[in-house]
C-alpha cells in the first residue's frame, strides 16, 4: 500500500515537473534560445500526453482522493500552452512591434476563460471552444515566418474562437477513426521533432507536409460538429 501511494505521488510530481519545464522555457525565450525552448515545449507535451495514463495505471484518484490532479494539470497546461508561447510571440518578433504586447496577451485572457469552463472538456470527450494549442500556433508562425500582420490577425481570431462553443476533437478519445487519428498524430509529432532539430531553417517541404495533420484534425472536428443534431446541441 505504501509503495502504491508513493507511486501515486510520483505521478503527481511527474505532472508538476511540467511547471519547471515552463519556467526554464521562459528563461530560454528571454535569452532568444528559441530552438532550446521548443525542445522543452515538446517535452512538456510528452509529459502531458502520458501522465494521465500513468495516473490511471496506479489509481491516483483512489489513493489520493483529497488532491486535485486535474487542477494541477490545468495549471501546468496553462503555463506551457498559453504563457510560454505568448512570450515567444513577442521575443521572437512575430507580431507588429507597436501592438505586440496586447496581442500576445489576448490568448492569456481567452484561455483563462477556457480553462475555467466546467465543460472545457465535454462529457463525450471534446474540447469546447478553441483548445489552447498556442504552442503549436507559435511554432508554425515561427518556422513559416509569416507576415506579422497575418500572425496578429490569426492570434486574435483564435482568441475569439475560444469563446465560440464549437467542439474540437480530443484525439486520444476520438469517437471515430481513433486509431488513424492517433497514428497520424504520432507521425506528425515525429515530424515536429525533426523540424525543431532543423531549426532555424527546417526544410520547407517538411513544414508544409506537416500541416496535413492539423488540417485533418480541424476537418474531422468540424465534420463531427456538423453531424450533431439540434437535440445534441441543446443537451
Amino acid at each position: 500500500m505504501a509503495g502504491n501511494l508513493f507511486l501515486a505521488w510520483l505521478v503527481h510530481l511527474y505532472t508538476a515537473s511540467g511547471a519547471v519545464i515552463a519556467f526554464f522555457a521562459l528563461l530560454l525565450i528571454e535569452q532568444a534560445k528559441f530552438q532550446d525552448a521548443f525542445w522543452l515545449m515538446a517535452l512538456a507535451v510528452l509529459i502531458d500526453a502520458s501522465d494521465g495514463t500513468f495516473a490511471r495505471m496506479v489509481r491516483v484518484k483512489e489513493l489520493i482522493p483529497w488532491f486535485d490532479g486535474d487542477r494541477l494539470e490545468d495549471i501546468v497546461d496553462y503555463l506551457n500552452y498559453v504563457l510560454v508561447p505568448s512570450l515567444l510571440l513577442i521575443r521572437a518578433d512575430l507580431l507588429p512591434q507597436q501592438d505586440a504586447s496586447w496581442i500576445a496577451a489576448a490568448p492569456l485572457v481567452a484561455s483563462a476563460y477556457g480553462f475555467c469552463q466546467k465543460e472545457a472538456k465535454t462529457p463525450d470527450h471534446f474540447f469546447l471552444g478553441f483548445p489552447s494549442y498556442w504552442n503549436i500556433v507559435a511554432f508554425y508562425l515561427y518556422v513559416m515566418q509569416t507576415p506579422r500582420w497575418l500572425n496578429a490577425f490569426l492570434i486574435l481570431i483564435l482568441s475569439v474562437l475560444v469563446f465560440v462553443p464549437i467542439r474540437y476533437l480530443y484525439p486520444s478519445r476520438s469517437p471515430i477513426l481513433r486509431g488513424l487519428t492517433n497514428s497520424l498524430g504520432i507521425l506528425w509529432g515525429i515530424t515536429i521533432l525533426i523540424m525543431i532539430y532543423q531549426l532555424p531553417d527546417p526544410k520547407p517541404s517538411l513544414v508544409f507536409a506537416s500541416l496535413a495533420f492539423p488540417a485533418y484534425y480541424l476537418t474531422l472536428s468540424l465534420w463531427l460538429e456538423a453531424r450533431r443534431g439540434p437535440a445534441d446541441i441543446t443537451k
